[in-house]
């Protein structure tokens, strides 16, 4: 009985894999640096604002601007956003829609953080007068998770409505209501907030600098490996 013998793999074969693994590399540093330069914008922009800019329907922002907006409040439909964690605590953000003209989007503002306690949420403490008034943050956006599993916001008929990590559409759903496309981070000296530190990203640009070297360096030593290879196989034919 006799068996085949398998064929050997071509020659060219690991330089080629070689070769896609090294643009790979290359790739995914050159992306980093690109995710590095764009947080260090983002937090150029946030040092550098000064004032508060008087915001109107319509009107584009960006990001981290310190704005003022005039409206009114509505506490009956205000959002608890879970598992947040600051300072290695669990808690919550407040997010309460400012109807800053009746036809308009509401404004979704974040009230900041209140920390969860064993007994439940004080609803009492979510209170907020009804009459127009001028509020002051800065252009944000809500909280986003790597990777969420399940229904957003809690289906309920009950306000105000529970969610983990929703998008703006999906706030927009629960309100039955449209939404403007950012979110105001209540600023820290406005008066009717919680706990606020706002940060552009814990995860700053030297960190994207510091993976992008690495996967500079993994395609360096691949390359070097790849030619030392290369040149042993021709010296050794």
């Amino acid at each position: 009985m006799t068996t085949k013998s398998k064929k050997p793999l071509p020659s060219w074969l690991p330089l080629v894999v070689g070769f896609a693994l090294v643009v790979q590399f290359a790739g995914l540093g050159a992306w980093q640096i690109s995710r590095g330069l764009e947080k260090r914008a983002t937090q150029n922009l946030y040092q550098d604002e000064s004032g508060f800019a008087s915001w109107q329907q319509g009107q584009a922002v960006r990001p981290y601007q310190r704005l003022k907006v005039t409206g009114r409040f509505d506490p009956a439909h205000q959002v608890v956003l879970e598992n947040i964690i600051i300072n290695s605590r669990y808690g919550y953000y407040i997010i309460t829609p400012l109807e800053v003209e009746p036809d308009a989007p509401l404004l979704l503002v974040n009230r900041g953080w209140i920390e969860k306690e064993a007994d439940a949420l004080d609803l009492a403490a979510l209170s907020l007068p009804t009459e127009p008034m001028t509020v002051r943050g800065r252009a944000g956006s809500l909280p986003r998770a790597g990777y969420k599993m399940g229904v957003a916001v809690t289906p309920s008929p009950d306000w105000p409505k529970y969610a983990v990590y929703p998008s703006l559409d999906e706030v927009a759903a629960a309100l039955d209501r449209q939404v403007q496309p950012f979110v105001l981070l209540m600023d820290h000296e406005e008066p009717l907030g919680f706990y606020r530190h706002w940060v552009p990203t814990e995860f700053g640009p030297g960190k994207h600098f510091g993976y992008a070297l690495q996967w500079f360096a993994m395609g360096a030593v691949l390359s070097g490996l790849l030619i030392w290879n290369y040149r042993k196989k021709r010296f050794d034919s």
